[in-house]
């Protein structure tokens, strides 16, 4: 990577988030409806800090931070930089003002453009300037990924049931045109021992969770070519599926008994129907969209009631790579995983809804792959301390931003969940 192309890539990502809030109100800008969830103004204030901290401040000559308050506002969870504001107060800092985040942007951003266009630092500095650059732009889309979900869930709790989104929702412009429901196909893989993971040192991205390569043995598997509809899932909705425990892992009747669970998060039902939250709004729910907003648990009780399992994660990316990953790029008419798999007899044979829908529970449990070792300095908390008590997801969603995904993704939350767009996919023996 050339760095005017570095710099080139940082000047689109940075803006695609500033994009993003154009349909905001200056009042949607504080909201946080939940612990779990962060405000759009932090997450505009929390990439910059991340570029300001990992970069400027050890390798710009002479910087001046712009706030010295903001180490403590938008510190996420790095405890080796200082203490954090707390997570669940986010959404009552009403100062900084969302003028002055934008502010903090620009003054980043424009420190970060010299820094780049000017640098004479040896081959070394010059690397990790570089690899944390590449790290801090993904960063950015993981968190412009966070703003959509945060935000919809920050709206759904309203009861006017604000749209994001105005307008109808559209059909994905990779869908094929016919809109006849695809029947759940079954793909074979004859497994053995294979290659799961990425080189760190190869020329593309990886976080370093994805590595390292290492070598894995799988039984000869299947994997469902598309992911579960609403309709099936509501087919486990009236067979009893929250009122009966033989279906659930403890800890998810657990989850159950406690949140009071029967159906997915933002299914609605109404005196006018099915219907399901959307970041466009309230709308009828479609039985052969794919059911999304689901927890690892409800995941894992629907696969026991069809007699079926999740995938392991070395499953998913064995069988994912064998498939070509398609750009996805976040636009109006795609902010929604209610797109169906429809039928085409070129794609039977093959893996559908992989990355432009919802994230696919697996039944792997979060866990560093052999060899793995934590980055020295605060860098290294970026992912490896939390690698207990999570499960894994693959694939990617309809929010996920542009080129951000591959085969080798390591998604990671708490089992129980749901407010990422988070579905279904199959395998057995």
């Amino acid at each position: 990577m050339t760095i005017q192309t570095l710099v080139d890539a940082f000047r689109s990502i940075r803006s695609q988030s500033v994009h993003a809030c154009e349909p905001l109100e200056l009042e949607d800008y504080g909201l946080q409806a939940a612990a779990f969830s962060s405000p759009p103004k932090w997450h505009l204030a929390h990439t910059t800090w991340f570029f300001e901290t990992f970069i400027l401040q050890s390798f710009f000559p002479g910087y001046q931070v712009f706030h010295e308050s903001y180490a403590l506002l938008f510190n996420s969870y790095y405890n080796a930089i200082g203490k954090q504001y707390p997570r669940a107060k986010r959404g009552i800092l009403s100062r900084p003002t969302v003028k002055e985040v934008m502010a903090y942007r620009q003054y980043i951003d424009t420190a970060m453009a010299q820094l780049l266009t000017q640098m004479e630092f040896d081959s070394p500095v010059r690397e990790i300037i570089i690899a944390r650059t590449q790290l801090g732009l993904e960063h950015e889309k993981q968190h412009q990924e966070l703003f959509y979900t945060d935000l919809k869930y920050s709206f759904s709790v309203n009861p006017l049931y604000p749209a994001y989104m105005s307008g109808e929702i559209m059909p994905n412009t990779r869908q094929v045109k016919e809109s006849k429901q695809a029947k759940m196909q079954w793909q074979n893989y004859l497994g053995g021992l294979v290659e799961i993971g990425i080189d760190a040192r190869s020329e593309n991205f990886s976080f370093d969770n994805e590595s390292p390569p290492h070598k894995v043995f799988m039984e000869a598997f299947m994997l469902a070519n598309r992911l579960v509809t609403n309709g099936e899932f509501q087919a486990f909705i009236d067979d009893g599926g929250y009122q009966k425990s033989e279906h659930w892992l403890s800890d998810g009747w657990a989850a159950v008994q406690k949140n009071n669970w029967t159906q997915p998060l933002y299914w609605i039902n109404t005196e006018a129907g099915a219907k399901e939250f959307t970041l466009y709004g309230l709308r009828t729910r479609q039985a052969d969209q794919p059911v999304c907003h689901v927890s690892a648990y409800e995941a894992d009780a629907y696969a026991n009631w069809v007699n079926e399992r999740l995938p392991t994660e070395a499953e998913w990316e064995f069988a994912a790579k064998q498939h070509a990953v398609e750009n996805k790029e976040v636009m109006s008419n795609a902010l929604s995983a209610l797109q169906p798999a429809t039928s085409d007899p070129e794609k039977d044979h093959v893996l559908t809804q992989l990355y432009d829908s919802c994230w696919q529970w697996t039944a792997s449990a979060y866990r560093p792959y052999p060899g793995f070792k934590v980055s020295e300095g605060a860098i290294g908390e970026y992912n490896g301390k939390f690698m207990c008590n999570q499960w894994i997801l693959r694939g990617g969603s309809c929010v996920s931003s542009t080129n951000h995904l591959r085969p080798s993704y390591r998604n990671f939350f708490y089992p129980d969940d749901r407010w990422q767009f988070s579905g279904i996919r199959l395998a057995k023996k």
